[in-house]
């Protein structure tokens, strides 16, 4: 299967007028040293856009977060399908997957252009590999991808993790994992955590010590390359804090028994205690708040049950726990405890960003879509009656907080994109936080004061206008 700190204080916001003149000074003070990208643009974002009409374009394209709207700059080529992305720590290199051709995309967003592409092996020369996970750990450094159709003649089982040089455009090594679904790096690379479908054992990577150009890997694992860890149920995802890995158990959700979570110990591979939670298939770290998302179970927990669902048409919704990993085992108040469990869309949740004043962004895809937003009188009025689709903002600066708002927006969640810092909106001429949402192809701008979309004289429709299906979204400038 595919796969605190406490909670930040409330935000209390300045006047506008006094964060657009800090705002101002801090860019006369970096003015004359900065070089500006092609576009001209000093905040940006980067969108995959796939095309799948005849009037629209693909690429990946740069958005002037201050203008509202593209940049000045033709988009970047990346193949008629770009969707799932990637970008290193120094925000430098960005990579996109092009589903059509299986190639992975190299762009350089300094200079905003296309460096290399690289087609991932597939089952045989003749037909191209897939992804559905990537990651540079550490910047400089190569990128890696989870291919869980890649074979040779090496490997007992089709599978493995893809090594890339960024800089030449070509594979490196091919490290054999059986059926590699997700790969997720420490901060330098130096480990590899790679989770595969349909499995209750971890495959722990070191890249250095492959052999290129194939290296057998797991398939011969224990060795200097590969360490396949058992003891987990059915785990497909990690969040990596120094030498410690928390381990996403997707359990019954997944074919396994019970959801949790695994404290894993980077340096002897071991599980130091594990937690059982609602449901977990993606998962962000805030401080000592870990914050988890999922179904835990095939169809997800009834929505009736769950007092803080509220009243929908849902029949099943997923949860989201926060587990304190300050304790071990961390605690989770909020498993198996109805009246305080936080109901969110169900589906297969699979993204979440914790958006600049405490707001949390949870996304899923296939999840059960209330009413028709395409009905929906324009914004911001409110739709009539219950509409829905597979996102959910919960504020975490709410002592005691089970309640997450569901936007009136349907569809999937293909990715999500908050900013470190405030956003000026000369349009309006306010100053506040933003997140970008890419759900239903549609790139969605949320004000994460008031959870609404902004809507203004050029987002008009709380949208940025771009023709075609907008899948992933990266920032660059903002970190």
């Amino acid at each position: 299967m595919l796969l605190g700190v406490p909670r930040l204080t409330r935000l209390v916001l300045l006047p506008a007028t006094l964060l657009v003149v800090g705002l101002s000074l801090l860019s006369c003070n970096a003015g004359p040293h900065l070089k500006l990208p092609p576009s001209g643009a000093t905040e940006r974002v980067m969108v995959s856009q796939a095309a799948f009409t005849p009037t629209a374009h693909s690429g990946v394209f740069v958005v002037d977060v201050q203008a509202e709207g593209l940049a000045r700059v033709p988009g970047i080529g990346a193949g008629s399908a770009p969707g799932l992305m990637a970008i290193s720590p120094n925000r430098a290199t960005l990579l996109a997957f092009d589903s059509s051709s299986g190639a992975v995309q190299i762009v350089d967003t300094t200079k905003e252009t296309n460096t290399g592409s690289i087609t991932l092996p597939g089952p045989n020369t003749q037909t191209a590999g897939t992804t559905i996970s990537m990651v540079i750990p550490a910047s400089g450094g190569p990128g890696y991808a989870a291919d869980p159709v890649a074979g040779n003649n090496l490997w007992a089982s089709p599978g493995g993790i893809i090594e890339m040089d960024l800089t030449t455009g070509a594979i490196t090594t091919q490290i054999g994992v059986p059926n590699a679904q997700m790969v997720i790096g420490n901060a330098t690379g130096t480990q590899l955590l790679v989770f595969s479908g349909d499995s209750d054992a971890v495959s722990v990577i070191s890249p250095v010590n492959a052999v290129a150009p194939i290296d057998q890997g797991c398939n011969t694992a224990p060795n200097p390359v590969c360490t396949v860890v058992p003891g987990f149920d059915r785990p497909v995802f990690g969040v990596v804090s120094g030498n410690t890995a928390y381990i996403l158990n997707c359990g019954a959700e997944c074919g396994g028994k019970q959801a949790s979570v695994s404290v894993f110990d980077l340096n002897t591979l071991t599980i130091a205690a594990t937690t059982p939670v609602n449901g977990a298939t993606i998962a962000l770290l805030s401080g000592s708040a870990l914050y988890v998302a999922g179904n835990g179970t095939a169809t997800g927990t009834p929505c009736a049950s769950i007092k803080n669902a509220g009243t929908t048409q849902a029949t099943y919704c997923g949860t989201l726990d926060i587990l304190d990993v300050s304790t071990t085992p961390p605690t989770d108040p909020y498993f198996n405890n109805p009246a305080g469990e936080v109901g969110i869309p169900d589906g297969y949740h699979d993204r979440i960003d914790l958006g600049l004043g405490g707001k949390l962004f949870i996304g899923s895809y296939d999840c059960t879509n209330i009413g028709n937003s395409n009905n929906n009188p324009l914004p911001p009025t409110p739709p009539p009656g219950e509409v829905r689709g597979c996102l959910a903002i919960f504020d975490t600066t709410k002592p005691g907080n089970a309640t997450a708002f569901m936007p009136p927006i349907n569809g999937d969640v293909t990715g999500l994109q908050g900013f470190s810092n405030f956003i000026f909106v000369p349009a309006l001429n306010v100053t506040y936080a933003q997140e970008y949402v890419a759900e239903n192809g549609t790139l969605w701008v949320y004000n994460t004061q008031t959870d609404q979309l902004v809507v203004d004289d050029i987002l008009t429709l709380g949208t940025l206008p771009l023709a075609g299906d907008i899948i992933d979204v990266k920032a660059v400038d903002f970190f």
